[in-house]
């Protein structure tokens, strides 16, 4: 046939075989060694971050955090913005460390600043080194994959990434002077700084659309200025205790585990009397009904 159509999982906008050949394949002299990936993947009502090796009979999942897991640590609102996948990278690196035992040695960046970071090799033991994997993301500079990304370093994770800044908010080009970095810039998204903007505009300008898009800010009792002790204090929270809530994981995988039985499966097929015995009974409940009426 001419036409060779791409695979399941490509047309189904999941995976980029292309660039994931690139990063999980590994040096023939590193046999059995696992290679990590720093996976992000941003839906509209969630962040998903997680640290993932490769086998031959599929992906394995080292640790995982989702921005779901925000509102334990005092964040419930704007879990898709920015600041939020900051977090939620943030949370997956001190989980993955701490699960390793290297949280203590590896600190990253207690709090936060925007810098340019790089986690440096300890004399004991090298730093956990990962690749970003995006998936079909576009990498645009500014994008919120690479707000998972500032997370995840400033968190004590080794991710191999430009210093010139070019993938966060900061970075801009001067036909004079040339590319620079704004790290204070970069530090404004990272504690809601651009949220707390556009707030205050819609305050001012429309303050009805403003009572409709930040209904749930307002009901919190979440003004614009009270932004960056928010996410300060989300960023402390998950620093003190990273680790994963199994009570809430364990009921909900006792809701979807196979243990539950359905009520349309199991059930046993009635006999060929039973069948007319209801049947029968359906007759007579209507006839009842008919003479009542």
């Amino acid at each position: 046939m001419r036409y060779q159509p791409k695979m399941r999982r490509r047309r189904e906008c999941k995976t980029d075989y292309q660039a994931r050949a690139c990063l999980i394949k590994q040096d023939k002299d590193k046999y059995n060694t696992p290679k990590y990936r720093f996976v992000v993947r941003i839906s509209n009502k969630n962040v998903t971050c997680q640290v993932v090796s490769s086998k031959i009979i599929g992906d394995f999942v080292h640790c995982t955090a989702y921005s779901s897991e925000l509102p334990r640590y005092g964040l419930d609102v704007g879990l898709t913005n920015w600041a939020a996948c900051y977090s939620t990278g943030l949370l997956c690196a001190r989980r993955m460390l701490k699960k390793l035992g290297m949280d203590e040695m590896y600190k990253g960046v207690e709090t936060a600043d925007g810098k340019y970071f790089e986690t440096e090799e300890d004399e004991e033991k090298r730093p956990f080194k990962c690749l970003l994997d995006v998936g079909l993301k576009r990498t645009t500079t500014g994008s919120t994959v690479y707000a998972a990304l500032k997370g995840a370093v400033d968190g004590g994770l080794y991710i191999p990434h430009r210093d010139s800044g070019k993938q966060f908010p900061g970075y801009s080009v001067d036909s004079d002077n040339g590319p620079k970095y704004n790290a204070t810039r970069c530090l404004h998204y990272i504690v809601g700084g651009h949220v707390k903007e556009y707030m205050e505009k819609l305050e001012e300008e429309k303050p009805d659309v403003y009572a409709s898009r930040f209904a749930s800010y307002i009901a919190k009792g979440i003004k614009p200025d009270d932004l960056e002790d928010v996410y300060r204090k989300v960023h402390a929270a998950i620093r003190a205790n990273p680790d994963m809530d199994t009570t809430a994981r364990a009921t909900r995988e006792s809701k979807y585990s196979k243990a539950s039985v359905s009520k349309f499966v199991g059930q046993r097929k009635k006999t060929r009397a039973e069948r007319r015995d209801h049947v029968l009974n359906k007759i007579l409940s209507i006839r009842r009904k008919a003479a009542q009426a």
